[in-house]
């Protein structure tokens, strides 16, 4: 099995910032692409950032300029700098990847969640 596990997440005032952490564990053999989504309550669930091995980003329209993904293949570790916060960037936070897992009969690709992380951003 694999796991994501997101951390980072709080309380900010306006035009503070966070940085979120998203640490991938268990059976991996390489993690391709790795992304940001989040989701703010009553709406739907969107893509924020992405970042692929080779370290090639994109980024929504609504946080370009203001959010860096970074990502460190050593550690299976993706981070999310989120500075110039808005009132409108209060969502969940998810971490996602595709993984290339080791399993016992071979290798499988996996879509992989994290639990999530809240950030509250209050004017």
């Amino acid at each position: 099995q694999v796991q994501l596990v997101e951390s980072g997440g709080g309380l900010v005032q306006a035009g503070g910032s966070l940085r979120l952490s998203c640490a991938a564990s268990g059976n991996i053999f390489s993690i391709n692409v790795m992304r940001w989504y989040r989701q703010a309550p009553g709406n739907q669930r969107e893509l924020v950032a992405s970042i692929i091995r080779g370290g090639s980003t994109n980024y929504a329209d609504s946080v370009k300029g203001r959010f860096t993904i970074s990502r460190d293949n050593a550690k299976n570790a993706v981070y999310l700098q989120m500075n110039s916060l808005k009132n409108e960037d209060t969502a969940v936070y998810y971490c996602n990847a595709a993984v290339l897992a080791n399993m016992h009969k071979g290798f499988r690709l996996l879509e992989v969640w994290g639990q999530g992380t809240l950030v509250t951003v209050s004017s």
